[in-house]
């Protein structure tokens, strides 16, 4: 009873019956863990294990109550919902359909407007499972499948040898947000949207101090003004198709929240990956044109021979943050591979003198008892695995990602899921569709106003290091 009360204490604050799904996933991962573990080892389960799995086991059991008891709730408030059945007949609005034969006659279908951006479907697990079923020789078809347009655009009826259906838009639209959320690359672009696969648009590149493009000018009082011409290029993106198909077992599909789970978590992570691989180091063929490729990029060298291979030193920090233009500076981050961080927690500046005083470059005062500061000259330190590998040239990088543009088309993710393509495996395939392209906005670095002074770029990254 204690383990049931701390699970339901759990889920006292509002959480959703998804969520609730997405924890019995959880939880039955951490128990085939556990056992996992112990068959490895060839042993039995431990006291302390065949404890663990006992409170998993109590967890789940509460957490499926709680489940259950929210769908109850549910199935009353939809009960509520239906439209009551009418007195009398309706009058035919079409007089000429009343000497038609009856099964010629258009059918009228009431639908309850519980959850319409999800067609009527608490998740996308049920949705599944009613397509499923319309998939079956003579099977049902809910009729929530078609009175919001479910069929796709590549089916023949909504259930062709070739189509299916297209998955409601609240469910689309939820997969979109964890692709655009806060913590990816890709919310940290210059994000625009079109309606068609190339986006055309006017830049330009000239700096305050250049003589070319719109000019100031100092004028005296009543003297005529200089005029000046815009230095205005095109530049071309072209959006890409970036796809998943994912097939679903008929065991899985059985069950309906961990399917629901699978796929919320499992798509998101497979396009995010795709394309902040592609911001960082795509080459442009088919795919968006990567920081790494650029033209504009900057490599800053190493110290050659008086810096060890596959190392960072302060100077490589303080070389690469002089090379970012000052007003860029504020929303610049460090994009580091994971295995550079070792690198970071041991880096310290020495000043100068017979007793030179040692700072941390990284670390705050605690030392390794606290965790890092997550900054690096006062930006955030992101690790991400598009980076190269330590000691290779894009193992860490300085940029300014509102700089890089992102077009995306506007119809967004599509989501479409059909039970014909691997119906001799028995499963379900789904198919997300999105269209994006992008590419840095700046097509070469900066040069100075004294053009003897190094060149400045929103992108810079650290050569190679092979310590000679």
């Amino acid at each position: 009873m204690q383990v049931r009360t701390a699970a339901l204490r759990i889920y006292a604050d509002g959480k959703s019956v998804e969520a609730l799904r997405e924890r019995l996933v959880e939880l039955n991962v951490q128990s085939q863990e556990i056992v996992a573990r112990a068959d490895a080892d060839g042993r039995e389960l431990t006291a302390d294990e065949q404890e663990q799995v006992d409170l998993i086991f109590a967890e789940f059991e509460a957490t499926e109550a709680d489940i259950e008891r929210r769908e109850k709730i549910d199935a009353q408030a939809r009960r509520l919902a239906q439209p009551q059945p009418r007195k009398t007949p309706p009058q035919d609005p079409n007089p000429e359909d009343a000497e038609q034969p009856a099964n010629s006659r258009r059918t009228r279908v009431e639908a309850v407007d519980r959850h319409p951006g999800r067609w009527g479907f608490a998740h996308i697990g049920e949705y599944a499972q009613a397509v499923v079923r319309a998939s079956a020789p003579n099977g049902y078809v809910d009729n929530r499948l078609v009175i919001r347009g479910a069929p796709s655009t590549s089916s023949q009826e909504g259930i062709g040898a070739d189509g299916g259906f297209a998955v409601p838009p609240d469910f689309r639209s939820e997969i979109a947000e964890k692709v655009m959320a806060e913590n990816t690359l890709l919310a940290r672009t210059d994000q625009m949207q079109t309606a068609s696969n190339t986006l055309v648009m006017p830049k330009d590149e000239s700096s305050p101090w250049d003589t070319v493009g719109p000019q100031a000018y100092w004028t005296d009082e009543l003297a005529q003004l200089q005029q000046s011409k815009a230095n205005l290029s095109q530049s071309s993106v072209a959006t890409h198709k970036l796809t998943v198909l994912t097939p679903i077992s008929e065991e899985l599909l059985s069950d309906a929240p961990a399917m629901d789970s699978y796929l919320r978590r499992k798509a998101p992570e497979r396009i995010n990956w795709k394309i902040e691989e592609a911001i960082f180091r795509g080459d442009g063929v088919g795919k968006p044109l990567g920081i790494l490729n650029s033209p504009a990029t900057i490599t800053v060298a190493d110290l050659g021979s008086n810096q060890p291979a596959d190392s960072i030193v302060p100077q490589n920090i303080l070389d690469m943050h002089s090379r970012m233009p000052a007003r860029n500076r504020a929303n610049a981050v460090w994009l580091i591979n994971q295995d550079v961080e070792p690198q970071l927690n041991q880096m310290q500046y020495a000043g100068s003198g017979a007793n030179p005083n040692i700072w941390p470059v990284y670390l705050p005062p605690g030392g390794l008892s606290a965790a890092p500061y997550g900054t690096l000259m006062g930006r955030p330190v992101i690790p991400t695995e598009a980076c190269s590998i330590l000691g290779d040239v894009g193992d860490i990088a300085f940029v300014d990602l509102s700089q890089y543009l992102t077009v995306i088309k506007t119809s967004g993710i599509r989501v479409d899921v059909s039970m014909h393509l691997y119906f001799d495996y028995d499963a379900m395939a789904f198919r997300f569709i999105i269209r994006i392209g992008g590419q840095p906005w700046w097509s070469k670095p900066w040069t100075r106003r004294d053009s003897n002074s190094p060149t400045l770029s929103a992108y810079v990254v650290l050569d190679n290091r092979t310590g000679s």
